[in-house]
């Protein structure tokens, strides 16, 4: 495994609160950097050099930041606040890590592949979930999880968590019994029904007219006699 990690750049900062706006505009995100016994730092990074970094890496990636040029620390980008309509980063929160730490982290599944009770029985795949729960040290941490779909051939066919091709270095959180994905079968037309249906009352509506006028002639019989 390659010890290459992308790397940030941060400064110190003294502004908060609403007074950040100054930050933001010349550029730069606000930053709050904190970690398990470690004292929090108020920094800021450069706007683009974090969407750049953001577009490259994944969200468990391992990250070396620097502060005020010092000696860089391996970080996780542990969240990030974004604007509503821009979708550009308004805050961001980095964690410090220690190597030899284990960290519980969610990671991405991402399915591969062709199902056959899709393409050939006209179903719909539908993923149950997206993520799976994990514990690993900071450098063994996967960006995603990959899986196919191939088995997935009948409608009764299910890939649940236990299906799924951990690393042995990673230790599975999620239930391995909940289930992945699974193909749906396709919606039984209700055309059919309907027009039974609707046959099923004109059927009954001409019986229940034929009668009244059976009734209708009986009554006018009695009245001329």
């Amino acid at each position: 495994m390659s010890t290459a990690r992308p790397t940030l750049s941060a400064n110190s900062r003294e502004l908060t609160g609403k007074k950040v706006a100054a930050l933001r505009r010349d550029g730069r995100v606000p930053a709050v950097v904190y970690g398990n016994g470690y004292a929090s730092d108020n920094v800021s990074v450069d706007a683009r050099e974090f969407e750049a970094l953001r577009r490259h890496a994944g969200a468990n990636t391992l990250v070396d930041l620097s502060i005020d040029g010092r000696k860089s620390a391996p970080v996780l980008v542990h969240g990030v606040q974004h604007h509503p309509v821009t979708r550009k980063p308004l805050h961001v929160d980095l964690y410090v890590v220690r190597m030899t730490d284990e960290l519980t982290v969610e990671v991405p599944l991402v399915s591969e592949g062709e199902a056959e009770a899709v393409s050939m029985n006209g179903g719909t795949l539908l993923h149950f979930i997206e993520h799976v729960r994990v514990k690993a040290l900071p450098d063994h941490l996967p960006q995603s999880i990959h899986y196919g779909i191939e088995s997935l051939r009948t409608f009764d066919d299910v890939i649940r968590v236990s299906d799924l091709d951990i690393p042995s270095d990673v230790a599975l959180l999620t239930d391995p019994n909940e289930i992945v994905a699974k193909v749906l079968p396709p919606r039984v037309e209700e055309a059919a029904p309907a027009a039974e249906a609707a046959e099923g009352a004109e059927g009954a509506e001409g019986e229940t007219q034929a009668g009244e006028g059976e009734g209708g002639t009986a009554s006018e019989a009695d009245a001329s006699s």
